[in-house]
């Protein structure tokens, strides 16, 4: 067999990316050593469609072992009665509940994607916005914190079936017990959407969403930090009083009718190698070690949400609960698009992201999302995100000078080398 080169030399130029810059991508975070080697076994070359015990392969035998590993440290973590770690992806894991629980044309009520919402929670470009019929809530334009009133209204006149709450670029917490008395008002089911904040919610630092909502969707990775995937959850099994069937016709308890969503709903073969990599993720997060981990994650964002509002910018919500922020640089005199390609000559890696009531495109945006979870993963503290902030500041200030941009990089890379992609510390 011939060698592999090209490949190989472009991920360890990726690498070096990585180790050399500065990782503010709120959704991205840097997996431990044992998460990304369970990645590369040979168990990617095991089909294993159906669940453990029940597989329509032989030769499951070890696969289930492994399968049964994740679903049952998951539950241990989260304190949750059924799991299913099969989906390949927290949008996958939306459209296996959707499929399960929804018929095309229903109605969902979901968070507003230009206000911080997911492209999975109804938007027009998206299966959940093409499938079935999207109404949405907001945040207050005076404060950037959801509307539980006007959710509360729109439920009430608009009468979804499914009420979803969650976002990918909202950095408040959520009360999620507010919205269980809505959705029982009005005969809805309730999803809660944890892709972002699934770490902080599992270690305890944010209000946890199981006791209150019927189902739960999350990645594994952000700031659980295991491999790129997603899963299912269910705080307390029940039967369904809505009717719903599985494919066979038959009404039965909610965890066969979303294991049926999942498969043959929505995918087949599970991922076994990356089901092995969450369940070492799962198991790393059941650790003080992890604890601490999120804890440093919160002061890591508050320190830096205070540091940009004392700069003069335009914090959503003046401020983050979590683990992340979103800044809208019209305070600035800058659109998402420049400050982000600006910065990426800095070797800043952020994102462009619309802001609630943004009159820009897209394509282009008014705002920035930050999030902290990947550099603390990499062992950097308070001290540290002020001399980032500094950074980010003098780039942006300076945004067409390449001679800045060029400086800056060389403080990035400085101030970088001496830590891994992931500390030994957590």
């Amino acid at each position: 067999m011939k060698k592999e080169v090209i490949v190989f030399d472009l991920i360890e130029k990726e690498y070096h990316r990585q180790k050399d810059g500065v990782e503010l991508i709120a959704s991205e975070n840097f997996a431990s050593d044992q998460v990304i080697a369970a990645m590369g076994t040979c168990l990617t070359n095991k089909y294993a469609e159906g669940l453990p015990r029940k597989r329509y392969y032989g030769g499951c035998d070890v696969v289930d072992e492994i399968e049964q590993l994740a679903i049952d440290r998951a539950k241990e973590l989260f304190g949750a009665e059924w799991v299913n770690v099969q989906p390949h992806s927290g949008a996958q894991a939306n459209a296996a509940v959707m499929l399960a629980v929804l018929k095309p044309g229903d109605k969902i009520l979901g968070f507003n994607l230009s206000h911080g919402g997911h492209l999975t929670h109804g938007s027009p470009v998206n299966f959940s916005g093409k499938l079935y019929k999207p109404v949405f809530y907001n945040v207050k334009k005076e404060t950037g914190i959801i509307d539980y009133e006007k959710l509360a209204e729109t439920a009430a006149s608009e009468k979804p079936k499914l009420i979803i709450a969650g976002a990918s670029a909202y950095s408040r917490d959520w009360d999620y017990e507010a919205m269980r008395t809505i959705a029982d008002k009005e005969g809805a089911l309730l999803m809660a959407d944890i892709a972002h904040p699934a770490g902080l919610i599992a270690s305890k630092l944010l209000n946890d969403p199981l006791p209150h909502c019927h189902i739960i969707t999350t990645t594994t990775h952000k700031t659980l930090r295991g491999p790129r995937g997603g899963m299912i959850m269910m705080g307390q099994n029940f039967e369904n009083p809505w009717g719903l069937t599985t494919p066979k016709g038959k009404t039965r308890m909610m965890s066969a009718i979303l294991d049926s969503g999942v498969f043959p709903g929505t995918q087949g073969g599970p991922l076994e190698h990356v089901i092995a990599a969450k369940a070492i993720a799962f198991g790393e997060a059941l650790t003080d070690g992890f604890k601490s981990y999120c804890k440093q994650v919160k002061i890591n964002a508050n320190t830096m949400a205070d540091a940009f509002v004392n700069k003069g910018y335009q914090v959503i919500s003046n401020g983050t609960d979590n683990h992340c922020m979103l800044i809208d640089m019209r305070s600035k005199g800058l659109t998402g698009k420049q400050a982000e390609e600006a910065l990426v000559k800095a070797d800043i890696t952020l994102n462009k992201n619309m802001v609630p009531f943004d009159d820009q495109s897209p394509f282009v945006t008014s705002g920035i999302r930050i999030g902290t979870p990947a550099i603390t993963t990499r062992g950097l503290k308070e001290e540290h995100i002020l001399q980032i902030v500094a950074m980010i500041d003098n780039v942006l200030i300076n945004h067409e000078n390449p001679e800045i941009a060029d400086s800056v990089r060389s403080e990035v890379n400085k101030l970088m080398k001496p830590f891994p992609l992931y500390s030994e510390e957590w």
